[in-house]
């Protein structure tokens, strides 16, 4: 069983890092968003790549545009967030369990 611990163990990890990652990448984008930047900047298309399809998804089930401001980003921080305080350490709770388990 310590096989699977381990491999539980190290997606945990990687989920957490892969958030870490895509936070300041949303928050990036969000600061971006205010000084209207070029858009032929390629780490500004990059930035763009990566989020519109999440704020895409979110925005059809929520409506995020409140007075001018779009609120899609804080919304996938809030979930980000959710993942980072709920499912990783459940991961790794459940990896220790695996581990000690017999």
């Amino acid at each position: 069983m310590f096989i699977l611990a381990n491999f539980i163990e190290a997606v945990a990890r990687i989920l957490d890092i892969a958030l870490t990652i895509y936070f300041w990448i949303v928050i990036i984008s969000a600061l971006l968003s205010w000084v209207n930047p070029d858009p032929h900047n390629p780490i500004v298309r990059f930035l763009r790549n990566v989020t519109e399809p999440v704020y895409r998804k979110i925005r059809r089930y929520i409506p995020t545009y409140y007075g001018g401001i779009d609120i899609a980003p804080l919304i996938v921080i809030l979930i980000i967030m959710f993942l980072q305080y709920f499912l990783v350490p459940s991961l790794h709770e459940l990896a220790l369990r695996l581990k000690y388990a017999g």
